[in-house]
């Protein structure tokens, strides 16, 4: 499929709200045509100086239009796509495009997986003391706390390539793991620092265990 594109550095997940802000005018042209001819666009992710994957989305609502043209807009992002072929520009238009491949989704993760990633992701903002957000369980999915668990912008992206929701929870578990480790080493090293200076009741030691070698 023939998609046009708006590069950026960064990662946008289905079901994410998009805001962007528009103003160069291949751009403005753009969001001139996804209103007139109800198209969708992609997002590629430019990393490494490449972009190879991103997410088509759809243009919801324009916010403000200022007195330059320029634009506050609204998009929710989709599906995740394979960039198979890039152009500067598209089909006369000023802003790019490419032939793009689909990613098909596979959400296949089992409930007692999908709980456990859940609560480890309260654990995580427990620790951080950080209020968790009113999320339902039943709303919860891979993509529902990507940008707010600490993943780094190539960690993300790795993310998103992910076509199956087991391996995606497996991702965020093994990367939750992890930080939580070094969370809860820092309480304790906190803790050591903070009694460093106080009184403390130390157990007698039974001399007569001692040895000299």
């Amino acid at each position: 499929m023939k998609l046009p594109l708006f590069p950026l550095q960064s990662v946008f997940f289905p079901g994410e709200t998009v805001p962007l802000h528009i103003f160069e005018e291949r751009y403005k042209q753009l969001i001139h045509d996804c209103r007139e001819e109800a198209i969708t666009f992609g997002i590629p992710v430019f990393i490494d100086n490449t972009v190879r994957f991103g997410t088509e989305v759809q243009l919801v609502e324009v916010v403000n239009t200022y007195e330059g043209g320029e634009m506050d807009v609204v998009c929710v992002a989709r599906q995740v796509f394979k960039v198979l072929t890039f152009d500067n520009e598209m089909d006369g238009k000023l802003y790019a495009g490419g032939i793009v491949e689909f990613l098909e989704s596979q959400n296949d993760a089992d409930s007692n997986f999908r709980k456990e990633v859940f609560d480890k992701i309260k654990q995580l903002y427990d620790l951080m003391g950080v209020q968790f957000p009113p999320t339902p369980f039943d709303k919860f999915n891979s993509y529902a706390f990507a940008h707010k668990m600490g993943l780094s912008f190539e960690q993300e992206y790795q993310l998103l390539q992910l076509t199956n929701e087991t391996e995606r929870l497996r991702f965020i578990a093994q990367h939750l793991d992890t930080t939580i480790a070094v969370l809860e080493q820092i309480d304790k090293t906190k803790a050591v620092i903070e009694m460093n200076g106080h009184f403390k009741n130390f157990d007698p030691l039974d001399f007569k265990d001692f040895k000299v070698e």
